[in-house]
């Protein structure tokens, strides 16, 4: 996904059983012909990328407790500018996490899409972040890096998701997990 063009193609063929993801397809892609799409500063929303990390065994996901949301997700953020939005993954992950093994399982397969809103802050009106999500591989051992962006970073075991969210993408990315295992 280095370029828009890359991106725009990889979205029109992707399949998801998911109607959900289905229905942001058009988003994104209608999202995608404005010029300042990959800017945070364009609005009513602009594009994002996220990490969705496992451990080796694929039972664990590496969650950061976002210091602005309060809320439990993915490691992830804004292109900031930058089109490839793999490496806007890869460079939020590692900033996030201080995870220096990070292993792609694959760049050029895009694992979810998401379209959700973040709310009004002082100087920020509510707008919607368009997520492309990647999955990567990392050592649950390695040392974790807690930045100023969160709060905590815990490896949380698949099985008890619903402990830590009520956010159902992410409960599609561990269905989508199972099938990766098998």
């Amino acid at each position: 996904m280095k370029t828009r063009p890359a991106l725009i193609a990889a979205i029109q063929q992707y399949e998801s059983l998911y109607s959900t993801e289905q229905n942001y397809k058009q988003q994104f892609l209608d999202l995608l012909k404005h010029n300042r799409c990959y800017h945070r500063d364009f609005l009513p929303g602009h594009m994002t990328g996220s990490a969705w990390i496992l451990d080796d065994s694929m039972q664990y996901v590496l969650l950061t407790l976002h210091a602005k949301l309060n809320r439990w997700l993915q490691p992830g953020g804004h292109a900031d500018g930058d089109e490839n939005i793999f490496q806007v993954a890869l460079r939020e992950a590692t900033e996030e996490t201080g995870l220096k093994t990070l292993t792609p399982l694959s760049p050029d397969l895009l694992f979810d899409i998401d379209v959700h809103l973040i709310p009004a802050r002082s100087q920020f009106q509510a707008h919607d972040h368009y997520d492309v999500r990647f999955v990567f591989v990392a050592d649950k051992n390695e040392k974790l890096d807690i930045t100023d962006e969160s709060h905590d970073l815990q490896w949380v075991p698949l099985k008890k998701l619903e402990s830590f969210t009520d956010n159902n993408s992410l409960f599609r990315m561990r269905e989508k997990t199972s099938h990766l295992r098998s």
